[in-house]
């Protein structure tokens, strides 16, 4: 069982930037899928970024050229950068991890991740 804790969240101003970081517990976290999902009042919960076990990186259409997903394995943490953000970006951010997958499959959905973390605010003002 891995515990995420997610942090770096905030208030930003648009065309800003924040980077998310989501540390995880245990000694196994490079075997993990990490997935970064946000959702907005009123709207399912959405992948944005997520890289596999085997560092195969997808983005969200939404985010791609903005948002760098990385994932440092001695520091058990996964990030977000999240530059030139927009209102739209607006939303509870959420860190997720999943072990099932291989080295390199990129889980997409939420059903696919078994761990959550509590989730970030973000908050993007025009």
């Amino acid at each position: 069982q891995v515990q995420l804790v997610e942090s770096g969240g905030g208030l930003v101003q648009a065309g800003g930037s924040l980077r998310l970081s989501c540390a995880a517990s245990g000694r196994t976290f490079s075997t993990y899928a990490m997935g970064w999902f946000r959702q907005a009042p009123g709207k399912e919960r959405e992948l944005v970024a997520a890289i596999s076990s085997g560092g195969t990186i997808y983005y969200a259409d939404s985010v791609k050229g903005r948002f760098t997903i990385s994932r440092d394995n001695a520091k058990n943490t996964v990030y977000l950068q999240m530059n030139s953000l927009k209102p739209a970006d607006t939303a509870v951010y959420y860190c997720a991890a999943d072990r099932r997958w291989g080295l390199g499959y990129v889980a997409q959905t939420p059903y696919e991740y078994e761990y959550w973390g509590q989730g970030t605010q973000v908050t993007v003002s025009s």
